[in-house]
């Protein structure tokens, strides 16, 4: 403590071993000690004292899609990050598509690496992405950090990023297991996506017909059987189905090394509230039906599903169209995705110390950050203050993505992030923010 540089106090502070009146010094921009509330603050320490707002670890999201370069007119760097730490998140994972070009050679990684140096916000890493012709670029791709694998087993949606068939999924996951990479998935079935009803216009009962559940339900059977086959570790994206809970419980159980997430939309939202023609609700898969999305929190609760991220997928404006077969697919969250998830948890009887867990240490264990997700000593001094009981009615102007369409427009959260902090340094305070302080983040080895 007499070294340290900086010195944080907070009646709750959220830590591994639960919610507690504490003090945490920092040097160096590490966490070096979590002291009783009272240990003495030495002279040369910076001191905040957040009173009675809690601090919790900065958030880890690995589910954003960032479109920087190629598509930066949907989203980028600079306001993706913005958009994050606004909301709490200090470290983000970029997916692989939707830029150009997409991160699925090494080139294309460095590519990547160069446009986000300098427009980072918060620390932020990169997966790789596995098609049907790229086998051979997966190793070379794990080599040189990224975090795992995306692959879609349906159409994505861009043309530069296929999906893997069967036989292809096999290959890419033998290659990847073969060195036990991560191979995360977009798991619908095509064949079953083909034959749904598809009407396309602005009815959002059609769209959710289009997209069924045993498209979820039958490419995550699929992928579990291929990880047991291979002893792979895969990761199912943005789970929506809960049919598919119980055959994801039953793979866990039998030590199949499959983990889960689902999203903030999905346990906040239902198919019964969104108004035809709103393609801002507008997602693949879906946002179900209230009943569906019990069991998607009874989930979470029991750790079928393992984490909470966002999936932020960012579009023009013009392609939110109000036909749902032609619209862009995908919500913007990345800053309001602690407030929702927390509004909704809390009325549910979870604290934040489960928020945490879900949207924090879950993800930061997903990615291997050993760094990130908790406090404690030995970690990154990333913290977010949020005042829980304080709301905000959302306003699209006020978001810092770079396009604000939201489908939480007009809503009331709970939980005003007041200030987040990078490695000890505030980065966002009341809204103001500092300059680009993250890094870019690698695997390790």
């Amino acid at each position: 403590m007499s070294d340290a540089e900086l010195v944080v106090r907070s009646t709750r502070v959220i830590t591994p071993e639960g919610t507690r009146a504490a003090t945490v010094a920092v040097t160096g921009g590490k966490i070096t000690a979590v002291l009783p509330y009272d240990a003495h603050v030495p002279s040369g320490a910076r001191f905040e004292d957040f009173g009675d707002d809690v601090l919790l670890p900065g958030l880890v999201d690995t589910h954003v899609h960032v479109n920087d370069p190629g598509r930066t007119h949907w989203e980028g760097f600079w306001t993706a990050t913005r958009a994050a730490a606004a909301g709490g998140i200090t470290t983000l994972i970029d997916m692989p598509l939707n830029s150009l070009p997409p991160t699925t050679t090494v080139d294309n990684l460095r590519t990547k690496q160069e446009v986000a140096a300098t427009k980072a916000h918060m620390d932020v890493g990169f997966w790789g992405g596995a098609l049907p012709d790229n086998v051979k670029d997966l190793r070379p791709l794990h080599d040189a950090g990224v975090f795992g694998f995306k692959a879609f087993l349906s159409p994505s949606g861009v043309d530069e990023f296929p999906h893997l068939d069967q036989d292809q999924l096999a290959l890419s996951l033998a290659e990847i297991a073969g060195f036990d990479g991560l191979l995360i998935v977009h798991a619908e079935d095509p064949h079953h996506l083909e034959a749904a009803p598809q009407h396309g216009g602005p009815k959002y009962a059609d769209f959710l017909a289009s997209r069924p559940r045993d498209a979820e339900d039958t490419a995550i059977a699929g992928l579990i059987a291929q990880a047991k086959r291979l002893n792979a570790r895969v990761h199912v994206l943005h789970l929506s189905s809960s049919d598919a809970l119980p055959l994801i419980a039953a793979a866990k159980a039998e030590g199949v090394r499959v983990t889960v997430e689902t999203c903030p939309h999905y346990l906040t939202l239902t198919a019964e509230e969104v108004p035809d023609g709103a393609s801002e609700f507008k997602c693949c898969p879906p946002i179900r039906e209230s009943a569906n999305q019990d069991l998607l929190w009874q989930a979470l609760a029991d750790g079928t599903i393992d984490c909470v991220v966002t999936d932020h997928s960012p579009s023009t404006a013009d392609l939110k169209t109000d036909d749902f077969a032609t619209a862009w697919g995908g919500i913007s969250g990345l800053q309001l995705s602690l407030a929702a998830v927390w509004t909704e948890a809390r009325k549910r009887g979870h604290d934040l110390t489960d928020v945490v867990r879900w949207m924090s240490s879950r993800t930061a264990q997903l990615a291997g950050l050993d760094q990130k997700g908790a406090i404690e000593a030995g970690r990154d001094a990333d913290f977010a203050v949020l005042a829980p009981d304080e709301t905000f009615t959302v306003d699209p102007a006020a978001l810092q993505h770079r396009n604000r369409v939201t489908a939480y427009a007009g809503k009331t959260l709970s939980g005003v992030v007041k200030s987040t902090w990078l490695r000890g340094e505030r980065i966002v305070l009341d809204g103001e923010f500092t300059e680009p302080k993250g890094r870019l983040l690698v695997r390790k080895s």
